[in-house]
């Protein structure tokens, strides 16, 4: 499948290019940028700058190519590319993450497939971005692995007229990793294309992916070998030396999906600088994904229970076809834009056979179809944007609903507040309703409540003074893991009463001529329900550290300095590779340790180049430092990476 996808996108590649040759060549330079050309073949007016160069999202936001060097890309420096402070990583590249804080800002009506430990570097509908580019344009990305492997995300975009874009993207991640059985191999492969007619009525984008995400899993450190890490013992500073659980287990998630809406206006009124006044639109949304989670042993080990195999060899799937038809309108009279929809969603979670244990039957699958009905208004009463959504299901199959309000006030370019609320009602993740496995004790099928969302957030974002963030949630019938009994057994459980969560973080970068100090701080506390719901109560990172041009003609900015990063102690949520969840546990607290970079960083032309030495303070300190118990967070090590923008 991955083949053929990537056939297909060569070949549009190869038309679009062989379209792009029949243009008229211009003389032209990229302003802004060091990088020049004096030719291009993309049939345009004017000079082409970097703003010119746009990224859309799925919600058809818009920004732009950035070739800066900031603190703010530091961070973003790794395989997942965004911001980790809420996030602890695993040891080897490519490995899950802990969650040293939630965010519950998002609306769903449907389930997932669950196995949430594997999708953190896994691309969902709304990750994708689109493009509209005056010239040809690549970016690369690239880091070192661990030990052996490498990190490398490609992508080429370009426009064959301003109204039609081809992009084709692919991340690949290998890794070794320092301890036994942590290899990391990723795959993600995105292609996308948009259209757009030349009376601007008519609007398309359609993207394809396919994903592949595989681990080998150990089940983190023996009981032996926690004691020879943590004493420091010399002859297990070579990891590899140290005993893990296992050594013979993978896990895999693939997944395959084709996305595309359209909409077209029935008529739609312009004001002189061509901005829609007036309009009413149809559209159509299409999606159609299937994804695949395996659990893979060569000999069944008792770190699980006891097993009705001597080989694991653990499956399920979940296809899901989902169809929207809708209607816009934009208008003075309804104050904005006002769209409602029709949904329709199909799914068909399943396992290899049905299942007969303790004279409990364990069904091969859950499916059905589900149709629900939405809306979404977007307006503006003066300085503050307003924005309502609400949706419900409207057959009795997966009863959901949810409701979010937004408003939005922006004060010039001083500060932005947002205020929303959000209450969302749907059922847990389907391997919480059902789940087979060849390990006895990871066979069930449950009949749980829906979970209830609810959150109050608060936003203050200014460069100016600082940014700031409080959010209040509230969950009930909460749907969680647990091994509290510290034998390698998971139970799905739902929790009857419920917790109340509060989450307090602000920002701000101090400056004093050439130096930086940028400051995150966050609070969090979990005023009821903290025996099934676990946070650090603090988290910090600070980075000090010194900006500036190098040489009279400024052909290179750098940027060096150090990062602390440090959360208090408490019971983390423990990982289960079998499941590929994480699972709350009572026998181990971690944190109360600190992580300490040191970075140099550099930008020459449209090249950013970065150089960290990662947790340097494990040279000196105590071996007490955990990203889950019995999986250590890594030693000190070097990275090197750089990203690369060309603009041909």
């Amino acid at each position: 499948m991955l083949k053929s996808i990537i056939f297909i996108g060569i070949f549009l590649f190869s038309i679009i290019g062989m379209t792009q040759i029949k243009e008229k060549r211009y003389t032209n330079k990229l302003v802004d940028s060091v990088l020049y050309k004096d030719e291009y073949k993309v049939k345009l007016s004017g000079e082409t700058k970097l703003t010119d160069y746009k990224i859309f999202s799925h919600q058809r936001d818009t920004s732009y190519v950035d070739t800066t060097l900031t603190i703010a890309k530091d961070y973003k420096f790794n395989f997942i590319q965004r911001d980790d402070f809420e996030l602890l990583a695993f040891h080897n590249q490519g490995q899950t993450f802990n969650k040293l804080g939630y965010d519950f800002d998002k609306t769903s009506l449907y389930p997932t497939i669950g196995a949430r430990a594997k999708h953190f570097n896994h691309y969902e509908v709304e990750d994708i971005k689109y493009y509209e580019v005056p010239t040809p344009t690549t970016t690369l990305t690239w880091r070192t692995g661990l030990e052996q492997g490498q990190f490398l995300n490609s992508l080429i975009t370009l426009n064959s007229s301003k109204r039609h874009n081809i992009s084709l993207a692919y991340k690949g991640l290998r890794s070794l990793g320092k301890y036994r059985n942590t290899l990391s191999s990723h795959g993600n492969m995105r292609l996308t294309f948009s259209y757009l007619t030349k009376n601007k009525k008519y609007r398309f984008r359609i993207h394809q992916t396919a994903q592949e995400i595989e681990n080998d899993e150990n089940g983190g450190l023996t009981t032996e070998s926690i004691t020879f890490f943590e004493t420091d013992n010399s002859e297990f500073r070579e990891r590899a030396r140290l005993v893990t659980n296992f050594t013979d287990a993978t896990n895999f998630l693939r997944s395959n999906r084709t996305y595309f809406d359209h909409n077209y206006a029935i008529w739609q009124r312009t004001d002189s600088i061509e901005n829609v006044k007036t309009s009413l639109k149809v559209g159509h949304q299409f999606n159609y994904e299937t994804k695949h989670y395996e659990f893979y042993q060569n000999t069944a080990d008792d770190f699980f229970g006891e097993a009705f195999e001597s080989d694991i060899n653990d499956r399920n799937k979940l296809t899901k076809l989902y169809n929207q038809v809708n209607i816009s309108l934009q208008s003075p009279i309804i104050l904005g834009r006002l769209k409602v929809y029709l949904d329709n969603y199909n799914y068909d979670y399943r396992y290899g056979k049905t299942k007969v244990i303790n004279n409990q039957i364990i069904a091969q699958s859950l499916n059905g179809n589900v149709t629900s009905f939405g809306a979404d208004w977007i307006t503006y009463y003066k300085n503050i944007k307003i924005h309502a959504k609400a949706a419900s299901t409207i057959t009795d199959d997966l009863n959901a609903n949810y409701f979010k309000a937004t408003a939005t006030y922006k004060k010039d370019s001083l500060f932005v507040v947002n205020a929303s609320i959000l209450n969302n009602n749907k059922a847990p993740n389907f391997n919480f309703l059902l789940n087979q496995s060849d390990y006895k004790g990871y066979n069930w099928q449950n009949d749980f409540k829906n979970e209830l969302t609810r959150t109050l957030l608060f936003e203050f974002k200014s460069d100016k003074w600082l940014n700031a963030t409080a959010q209040i949630t509230q969950l009930e019938n909460y749907a969680y893991f647990a091994d509290l009994n510290n034998d390698g057994q998971a139970e799905a459980n739902q929790y009857d009463n419920t917790i109340n969560y509060l989450k307090l973080k602000v920002s701000k970068e101090f400056k004093y001529r050439k130096f930086r100090l940028d400051n995150t701080i966050m609070y969090q506390k979990v005023a009821e329900g903290s025996e099934v719901f676990r946070t650090p109560e603090f988290v910090t990172r600070n980075s000090l550290y010194y900006t500036s041009y190098v040489f009279k003609k400024k052909p290179m900015e750098l940027q060096t300095g150090i990062t602390f990063k440090y959360f208090s102690k408490y019971y983390a949520n423990d990982y289960n590779p079998l499941l590929s969840e994480f699972t709350i546990q009572n026998h181990t607290e971690i944190g109360d340790f600190p992580l300490i970079d040191l970075f140099v960083n550099a930008k020459i032309r449209q090249t950013r180049i970065y150089f960290k030495a990662e947790h340097l303070n494990s040279i000196f300190s105590d071996k007490n430092y955990y990203a889950a118990p019995t999986y250590p967070y890594r030693d000190f090590v070097i990275r090197f990476g750089l990203v690369w923008n060309f603009f041909i």
